[in-house]
């Protein structure tokens, strides 16, 4: 058993800061206060709903998370936005038709309340969004001193004791790291100087980390994860990960996926296609903004069947992606997987899967579960990358050199057992000998 670590307590309020007011952040907003008011259940969220094993099977010790390890309250939430249109969480959640009817009027008062900050927007970087309600200034450090600043006029408004953003921003265009992403120095100049590979994203992280707030990217785009705002994070002791929240069809993969592998049934080919009529939909059009996305959902198959060390299995696997904007679904979202597989003396089966889902309601808990466990972190006195976070994202940000894993359940494994070494109880490895040794 190792040593309890430190963890300050969860006392006052927490602040959550959210770049991007849309679909997922309006249900994330309404659904946290149909919660706490008793009109709806935490479904989907590992804080709220999951359990924890600790010691051997025989003791069955079996706490809920929330009871086990010391978490913010969901009543001691506040909340500070920025977007591109100046509508209150009550009229995005309306218009995203999510959290909808007689619920979202019994939340009118209080999402009519939360009303976003003027965004850092370029329309370089997110194509086929046209913002109204942007912040102008002299160059990208004066854009990045104006988000500093709504934070601390923020945090002094509500009374916040600590903070913690998360990018629910759409995606922007794929970039690669340049050499303005290589030191924190190179970076700072790059935002005197107005450097084009500094995307929006990136200004909003700059202005958390410099704080010493933790940070989180749910969207594909390249962010936080460069070398620049790495060395910042660790500077100021915050934490940090990402990217591109789990939730519909690449969670399929990672399930899947590894269950195909364990069985050593072979993959010839996964065709992936998907219809999506919400913002994130729209944004995808873009030829640009689809590569960052494309990016992110081929990379989790080849990291989760390692073709290296299995050619015969998964060598020649053709994989394929596609997103369709199409607006009648809203955020209904469909996602169509044709899977062709092969088994004993290569004999070949399909496997086909068609998942309907609503992608808000699958990233809503994501968002909560984040928040709740970066805060946790910075109260451990954890800072730079959190890789026990991985479980939530589609490309988890690891260090230089490290490849990312993938598999759904090595990283729920890993996030547990980073729980109980917080609380200084045993790792789980499943070897189970102690009980057949006797």
């Amino acid at each position: 058993m190792s040593q309890k670590k430190d963890i300050k307590p969860a006392k006052g309020k927490l602040g959550i800061l959210i770049p991007g007011l849309g679909a997922v952040s309006s249900t994330f907003i309404a659904g946290v206060k149909a919660i706490e008011k008793g009109l709806g259940e935490p479904i989907g969220s590992l804080t709220q709903m999951g359990t924890i094993r600790l010691g051997k099977r025989t003791e069955k010790r079996r706490p809920m998370i929330k009871d086990f390890v010391p978490l913010a309250n969901l009543s001691d939430f506040e909340y500070c936005t920025w977007d591109v249109y100046p509508q209150n969480c009550y009229e995005v959640a309306k218009n995203a038709h999510v959290v909808f009817g007689e619920l979202v009027e019994k939340l009118k008062e209080d999402l009519s309340a939360i009303k976003p900050y003027k965004a850092v927007f370029d329309q370089n970087y997110v194509k086929n969004l046209k913002g109204t309600h942007v912040k102008t200034g002299a160059n990208k450090m004066e854009l990045a001193k104006q988000v500093i600043n709504d934070i601390e006029t923020f945090q002094k408004a509500k009374k916040c004791d600590r903070l913690v953003m998360l990018w629910c921003g759409s995606t922007e265009i794929y970039k690669k790291k340049s050499a303005v992403h290589s030191s924190l120095e190179a970076f700072e100049k790059g935002l005197e100087n107005n450097d084009p590979d500094i995307a929006p994203s990136m200004i909003y992280a700059y202005a958390a980390l410099k704080l010493g707030i933790p940070y989180a990217n749910g969207a594909p785009n390249l962010s936080a994860d460069i070398p620049a705002l790495e060395t910042l994070a660790q500077k100021t002791g915050a934490p940090m990960c990402g990217k591109d929240f789990k939730t519909g069809q690449t969670l399929m993969k990672t399930i899947l996926a590894p269950g195909l592998k364990a069985r050593m049934l072979g993959i010839r080919g996964w065709f992936s296609t998907n219809i999506l009529g919400n913002r994130d939909g729209e944004v995808l059009e873009d030829p640009e903004s689809f590569k960052t996305k494309e990016e992110s959902k081929l990379s989790v198959l080849e990291q989760i069947l390692e073709p290296e060390l299995y050619p015969k299995l998964y060598g020649d696997l053709y994989h394929k992606v596609r997103i369709n904007y199409y607006p009648p679904r809203g955020d209904n979202k469909e996602g169509w997987d044709s899977i062709d597989i092969t088994g004993w003396l290569g004999y070949n089966m399909q496997i086909k899967v068609d998942f309907l889902c609503k992608d808000s309601i699958l990233a809503a808990p994501i968002v909560l579960d984040l928040i709740l466990f970066l805060d946790l972190a910075k109260r451990a006195g954890f800072t730079g990358i959190q890789e026990w976070l991985s479980f939530y994202f589609k490309s988890p940000v690891t260090p230089e050199g490290l490849y990312p894993e993938h598999d759904l359940f090595i990283q729920q494994t890993k996030l547990k057992n980073t729980l109980r070494w917080m609380m200084g109880e045993e790792l789980i490895t499943h070897l189970g000998r102690e009980y057949y040794e006797k």
